[in-house]
This record gives C-alpha cells, sequence and structure tokens, in this order.
C-alpha cells in the first residue's frame, strides 16, 4: 500500500491561512478607517467617480478659504468705514456750535480736529495680511501720508499749510481787496478784475441798482468790468447797488451799498455829494472798503477751501495744483505740484477707473465679488479734505474780523461735508462693501450645502457599512480559527499515529 506524504497540502493550507489572515487585515483597515480600499484601484468601477468628486470638494474647499480670508479683509474695512462715519458725524456737530479763536489762532474745535485726521489716516492705512486696504491695486504700499506731512509739508515738500498761505496770498492781492481795482473818473466808477483768466480773487458776476439816475453796464471787456455812471441828478437816499461776486470756491457773495446823507457813512453805505462827481469817489472809497471787508472775512475762507480743493484733488489725470509764484499776491495761474515739491497726500494706486473692481475674489464657478478701495474716492476724500483744512486754517486772534472770517469758513465745511444727492457719501462705500459680503455669505452657504451632498455620494462611493464588514470579520475569524486548529493537528500527526 503506497501512503503519499502531506507536504504539499500543507503548503496548501499554510497559504490559504496566509490570505485568510490578509483578509482580515483588509477588513480591520476598513473597519478603522471606514473606506473600501487605501488605494484608487481598490474602487474598481467606481473609482473615476471618487477622484471626481474629491475634485469638487477641492474647489469648494478653495472657494471656502478665499471667503474665508477676504471676508477678514471685509470686516476690517466696514469697521473702518463705520468708524470715518462716525469721526464725521462728529466734526459735523463741532460745526454747528458757537466756536472762538483762541490766542493760538485756532478754536477747541480746530485742535480736536488734528487729531480726528491723525486718526482717519490711520484708519485708511488699516492692513491685513499684509495688505493695504484703501490703496486700490497697490496693496504693498500705504494709502496715505501721515498727518504731520499732510499738514506741515515734509523738507523741502510744502503740505496743506503752505498751499493754504500761498493761495491766500494769490486771492486776497497786494492790496486786500480780493484782486479787484476801483477806479473813479468825473462821475463814473469802475470795478474790474486785475488780470484776464485768473482764477484768483473776486469774480465780477453782475450788478443791479435802483440808484435814480444811474446806468451800470457790464461786466464785460478783458478783463471783465463793471461801470457804474452818475447823472446829473444824485440818487435819493435809500437806493442802493448790489453787486454778485464769484468767489474762487465756486459760492457767490452779493455787496450792497445804500446811498445815503449821513456823516460819516456806515458800513454798506456810501454818502451822496455835492455833485455826481462827489458821489462817484464817495461809491469809490465806500465800494474799496466793503472789498476790503469781504475779502477779509468770505474771501479768506473760500480761499482756503479753494486750495484744499486743489491739493486734495489728486488722481490718475491731475496733481495738486498751487499758485505760481512767488510772488503770490500778483499771481495770474496755477501750476501742477510734482513729488519733490509738493506733498501728495494719497500714496495708493491713481488709476481712472472705478476703485471696486481693482480687486476682486472669485467665490463660486461663476461668481466674483469686486471689493478695491481707495482713499481718494469722493466720499472718503470730501472727509479727509474738509477735516484737514479745518485743522489747517489759522486766524489772527487780534483782527476784530476772525470770528467772521471763522464762520464762513465753518459755514463752508458744512455744506462740503453735507455733500449733496450726487456726490458719493461714506454710506455708499459701505453699501458696496456689504453687497459683496452679502454675496461672499449666499455663496458660503450654498458650499456648505454642496459639500455635505458630495460628502455624502463619498461615503457612499468609498465607504463600508460598519455593521457588514463587522460581520465578515466575526466569520473570518471563526473561519480562521477553526482551519488554524486543523491545520496544527495535521502538523502534529505521525505515521504511528495514523497507524
Amino acid at each position: 500500500m503506497n501512503i503519499s506524504g502531506i507536504g504539499g497540502r500543507s503548503e496548501l493550507a499554510v497559504q490559504a491561512l496566509v490570505d485568510m489572515r490578509r483578509q482580515l487585515d483588509e477588513l480591520q483597515r476598513q473597519l478603522a478607517t471606514g473606506k473600501k480600499s487605501a488605494t484608487y484601484a481598490g474602487f474598481g468601477l467606481d473609482c473615476g467617480l471618487g477622484v471626481a468628486l474629491r475634485g469638487q470638494l477641492a474647489t469648494l474647499t478653495g472657494f471656502q478659504e478665499t471667503i474665508t480670508t477676504v471676508g477678514i479683509r471685509l470686516e476690517l474695512a466696514q469697521n473702518a468705514l463705520s468708524r470715518m462715519s462716525a469721526i464725521g458725524s462728529t466734526v459735523k456737530t463741532t460745526l454747528t456750535q458757537p466756536g472762538t479763536v483762541a490766542s493760538s489762532g485756532q478754536s477747541v474745535a480746530q485742535t480736536n480736529a488734528r487729531l480726528h485726521l491723525d486718526e482717519l489716516l490711520n484708519l485708511l492705512n488699516t492692513q491685513a495680511d499684509g495688505r493695504y486696504l484703501f490703496s486700490g491695486r497697490s496693496v504693498d504700499r500705504p494709502a496715505v501720508a501721515t498727518a504731520g506731512a499732510i499738514l506741515d509739508g515734509d523738507g523741502a515738500r510744502a503740505g496743506l499749510k503752505q498751499v493754504i498761505a500761498e493761495r491766500r496770498q494769490a486771492d486776497l492781492g497786494a492790496d486786500g481787496r480780493g484782486r479787484l481795482l476801483v477806479t473813479a473818473g468825473g462821475s463814473a466808477v469802475t470795478v474790474s478784475e486785475d488780470a484776464a483768466g485768473s482764477p484768483f480773487g473776486f469774480k465780477l458776476a453782475a450788478a443791479s441798482s435802483d440808484l435814480a439816475g444811474v446806468s451800470v453796464s457790464g461786466p464785460s471787456g478783458s478783463p471783465p468790468g463793471i461801470t457804474v455812471t452818475f447823472g446829473a441828478t444824485n440818487p435819493q437816499p435809500g437806493q442802493s447797488i448790489v453787486f454778485t461776486l464769484t468767489l474762487p470756491d465756486g459760492t457767490s457773495e452779493t455787496l450792497r451799498l445804500t446811498a445815503t446823507t449821513a456823516s460819516p457813512p456806515a458800513a454798506g453805505e456810501f454818502a451822496l455829494g455835492a455833485d455826481p462827481t462827489a458821489t462817484a469817489a464817495n461809491l469809490q472809497a465806500a465800494l474799496g472798503a466793503s472789498l476790503s471787508a469781504l475779502a477779509g472775512t468770505r474771501l479768506v475762507a473760500a480761499s482756503a477751501m479753494a486750495a484744499a480743493q486743489n491739493f486734495f484733488s489728486l488722481d490718475a489725470s491731475s496733481s495738486p495744483q498751487r499758485v505760481a509764484g512767488p510772488p503770490f499776491d500778483a499771481a495770474t495761474a496755477l501750476v501742477a505740484g510734482t513729488p519733490a515739491d509738493t506733498v501728495f497726500w494719497y500714496t495708493g494706486e491713481l488709476s481712472s477707473d472705478p476703485a471696486r473692481p481693482s480687486v476682486s475674489a472669485r467665490i463660486d464657478q461663476s461668481v466674483s465679488v469686486n471689493y478695491g478701495l481707495r482713499a481718494n474716492e469722493e466720499g472718503i476724500r470730501r472727509l479727509v479734505q474738509g477735516v484737514a483744512v479745518f485743522a489747517a486754517t489759522t486766524f489772527s486772534p487780534s483782527d476784530p474780523a476772525a470770528g467772521e472770517a471763522y464762520g464762513a469758513l465753518v459755514d463752508r465745511l458744512r455744506a462740503m461735508l453735507e455733500g449733496s444727492p450726487a456726490t458719493q457719501k461714506l454710506d455708499d462705500i459701505a453699501s458696496e462693501i456689504g453687497a459683496a459680503q452679502a454675496a461672499m455669505r449666499a455663496a458660503e452657504e450654498r458650499h456648505q450645502q454642496t459639500s455635505n451632498t458630495l460628502i455624502s455620494l463619498l461615503e457612499q462611493t468609498e465607504g463600508i457599512s460598519n455593521e457588514e464588514v463587522a460581520a465578515k470579520v466575526l466569520a473570518l475569524q471563526t473561519r480562521l480559527q477553526a482551519s488554524l486548529q486543523t491545520t496544527a493537528m495535521l502538523y502534529q500527526l505521525s505515521l504511528a499515529d495514523f497507524l
């Protein structure tokens, strides 16, 4: 009788045990990770679907990270805009309150305006993750210069105070009458601008009169002039002549002179003389004095506003404008300042395109938000300009007209800060940024819902049923234990035991 060996069969049994052990390890891995396979090859036909789902999830994760980053920037920008608006409200409230020019040449409100200007400029230089938020595309550059440089200049570069002082000289003229010449010849009085095309001083807009026997002509000629000619009969007391003047900031003032027989005549009056020639001479003197008084108050305030407008109007097509001089009191033109001689208050991106599209972020496959900001946008610039000119302007405390000049400046500042319905305001900028934030919140919600759906599909594709795998583990452990016992018994079997 032939007896065959068990070596070959035992090798097969051992291999079977090894295979079962591998199966058990794989099932235990699945139970631990919740995944069908550790490699894409193990997913079989579902491999492509799993790759596509993971790609979509990665894209959504990228959008979510962008939304988070941009959201922080916009939150900081909104906080800055909100604080700027609060500063603007504080300054406007201050302008409605009485103010007194102190020995320093400024009121308490003006001293506080310097502090407000410092804070405004710091807000405009707000940074987020190394980016200046109010510099447009030039995110690596501060948006604005310092308050000290803007007001007082920087070395050879002129600041706002110097620009205002130069403009004041140019607007007042050498005789302080606002660059108007008043002459009399016989029975005629002529008032004219000192130079054709000059942007400085008073500009003659119109004249009207109810003076008996008086004819008024103009403004006409180059430079424009108005001529008042008295007839053979003197006007009656109480009759008057009115001149309408345009000031450098675009506002208008009326100068009324009333005929009187009082001696001496009061301010705003002219004495009726013995004949037309004497009356004309009296009108000339009264007109000169009235122009000087108006120039020392209303014109001074308008000049400061015009200088500030020239200094702060800075964009891709223009530079700060200064008086072409010296001499400044006889200047007839403005000249563009350069970075070598004038402080440029805005140091961010200079561009003629709208600010918002200058910086954008894609937050969905077909959705982008625009959130660029520039400190020289009208709504921001007007606030900075108003606070800066208030902080920069000084008055002589010994000048009896200082209070009236201060009031004229305050009136203009209040109107400028209020703006008109057509002008951009801080609230408009904040609303546009708020719209970007709302779009991001909506996109974030969509991404979260989509991600949840994709994760569910991915789990169905790559995941396992814990109950099913646990049952397989138990069954395989039972089979493996039985196989190990049988194999052990076979290896312990000898020929003697077999026989």
